[in-house]
């Protein structure tokens, strides 16, 4: 009878999570789950930062790659109330976990959202950029509310850290 018990109350929480929705703003620990329209308002009430947008997935060997190198530039200008760094991340939602040990792995210290948008590609990819072809590490930079810079490629320290001095 235990046994039998424990069965249902196993099936009960894997039905209540299985069903638990992730498709708005909603924080899950250390990760906001995130549709384009929420990431375009987060732009909208960013706009007096000078805003670095990175877009990166786990699978991406070249996104794992670029990772040390802005956590390193962040730590160098997290303090200045003119600059913000924003992580967008492109796994599956049903991958949150592994992006979780991720995010501890490399010490990941800025916000991470994950895009809960991807059988939307084909519509929010061109508008953050026309000629962006979806390939990521993808960063894109905004001043006070606007697009200023777009790259579609790998950044090191050196050349993410010139951006930043440039625009701050």
């Amino acid at each position: 009878m235990i046994k039998k018990i424990y069965i249902c109350l196993f099936l009960l929480v894997f039905t209540i999570i299985g069903k638990a929705q992730t498709t708005s703003t909603e924080i899950i620990k250390d990760i906001k789950v995130i549709t384009f329209s929420d990431f375009k308002n987060i732009i909208e009430k960013e706009n007096d930062k000078f805003l670095v947008v990175n877009f990166w997935a786990t699978w991406c060997m070249p996104c794992v790659v670029e990772i040390p190198s802005f956590m390193k530039v962040n730590e160098r200008f997290k303090d200045n109330v003119g600059y913000k760094m924003i992580l967008i991340n492109l796994n599956p939602v049903k991958n949150i976990e592994f992006v979780k040990k991720f995010i501890r792995k490399y010490s990941i210290s800025t916000e991470v959202y994950l895009l809960n948008d991807l059988e939307n590609m084909d519509k929010w990819i061109p508008a953050i950029d026309p000629l962006w072809e979806g390939s990521i590490p993808a960063t894109v930079f905004y001043k006070n509310g606007s697009k200023i810079l777009f790259k579609e490629q790998l950044l090191n320290e050196k050349d993410l850290e010139s951006i930043i001095i440039a625009n701050l």
